[in-house]
């Protein structure tokens, strides 16, 4: 048998194992009312080479760097289909200020402490603070899918999760440069963040629009049947046209989802049979790449990098749950007069930062650049993910019950 079929039927057994155990696992969260996110991520652990090695997916293979970059794309479209313009309008000053100025005031408040306790040069630890600067979306999105927290506080944490992501990448880059040695100013970095940030929303808004009209337009709608298609098509078409254009990708899917999720906004209604369709396809397929990108995160936790940088790594991740989050939140939210943010939603608000999938694709990006202590900004990283999610994620719930945050408590 020759090694690329022996190859494909490896890889078909690793995703037909992974999609039989997630579904066990997503009933068990249901079950036990959790976000299923943090079973994934015990459930990939366990399943892994360094467990049970029923699993087994190098990090830097063309599968897994497929599901990540689709799956976290298709997630942060699914996520924008839910929030409502409505909302956002009361929260856009929160949202812009958490998403930039948060950002610094988080990296430079978890840098500071990464260098005292992991004792790493100045440049090491920026460079790590950078990289856990910016929340999740992959992570809070179907967490708040899952569990139904006021409107405006999911809206603005979900925003923010998408919109950070461009300020901390661009933030990650330029110490980077400087790192590296190449020459990189503040104004550059400043153009190209208010760039990268215009052209993904320009990006989205167009791409949402087209399909818009092509799925649910009176006289334009002759794709409305393949509508779930449409919105696969159109979600890689805006990654990669903002991609493209030296822009935000992820920016410009979550835009995208925003403007079909509100397609009525814009005088559009599709049928209500085809809606209900293209309703269930997004949750269905939304939940396969949630599956597999957690199962495949937990998979590939390397323990041998994590053993000499846990219990640092622990203390970092403290800092930046307990410190820097809180300061960051009351800072950039409280003195928003308009959303008029109440004690109980700003703490919700400061316990919701899951690090995930994009600072582990940043500290993947520096180990195969061969950064100043990747291997530490890796370990210390994957411990942050850990720690946040299994954590932060399966206590969402409790803490918006305790807070009066839940829909239900409104009555």
């Amino acid at each position: 048998m020759s090694s690329s079929i022996e190859i494909a039927r490896h890889t078909l057994l690793s995703c037909g194992l992974i999609l039989a155990i997630g579904t066990v696992a997503a009933l068990f969260a249901q079950k036990v009312r959790i976000p299923d996110v943090a079973v994934f991520l015990i459930v990939g652990i366990l399943i892994g080479p360094h467990a049970l090695g029923l699993v087994n997916i190098a990090a830097d293979s063309a599968l897994n760097q497929i599901i990540l970059l689709f799956g976290a794309s298709y997630i942060l479209f699914d996520g924008g289909a839910t929030l409502r313009l409505t909302v956002l309008r009361q929260v856009w000053i929160t949202i812009a200020v958490i998403a930039t100025l948060g950002v610094i005031v988080t990296a430079a408040i978890t840098g500071f402490a990464a260098q005292f306790i992991l004792g790493v040069p100045p440049i090491v630890a920026f460079l790590l603070a950078a990289t856990l600067a910016s929340t999740d979306p992959a992570t809070l999105v179907p967490i708040f899918r899952q569990i139904p927290i006021r409107d405006r506080v999911a809206q603005t944490v979900m925003s923010e999760s998408a919109f950070n992501d461009a300020m901390g990448a661009i933030i990650t880059l330029t110490l980077l440069g400087v790192a590296t040695g190449s020459t990189v100013s503040v104004a550059t970095s400043l153009r190209e963040l208010l760039e990268h940030s215009i052209i993904g929303i320009t990006a989205g808004i167009v791409l949402g629009y087209l399909a818009t009209i092509f799925i649910a337009h009176e006289k334009w709608a002759f794709l409305a049947e393949y509508a779930p298609v449409v919105t696969v098509v159109a979600v890689i078409a805006a990654y990669f046209a903002a991609e493209g254009l030296h822009a935000s990708g992820f920016m410009a899917v979550f835009v995208f989802g925003i403007m079909l999720g509100n397609k009525e906004t814009f005088g559009f209604a599709m049928e209500p049979g085809e809606s209900q369709k293209l309703s269930e396809f997004v949750l269905t397929t939304a939940f396969i790449l949630r599956l597999f990108i957690f199962i495949l995160l937990g998979a590939q936790v390397n323990f041998v990098l994590m053993h000499q940088y846990w219990l640092g790594g622990v203390a970092v991740t403290l800092v930046l749950m307990f410190v820097a989050r809180p300061i960051t939140v009351f800072l950039c939210a409280m003195p928003d007069r308009r959303a008029r943010w109440s004690l109980a939603e700003l703490l919700f608000m400061c316990w919701t930062r899951e690090t995930g999938v994009i600072p582990a694709a940043l500290a993947g990006l520096m180990l195969g650049m061969k950064a100043p202590g990747a291997e530490t900004i890796a370990s210390v990283t994957f411990v942050a993910i850990l720690t946040t999610i299994l954590i932060q994620a399966s206590t969402t719930r409790w803490l918006a019950s305790k807070l009066g945050l839940l829909e239900t408590d409104e009555g």
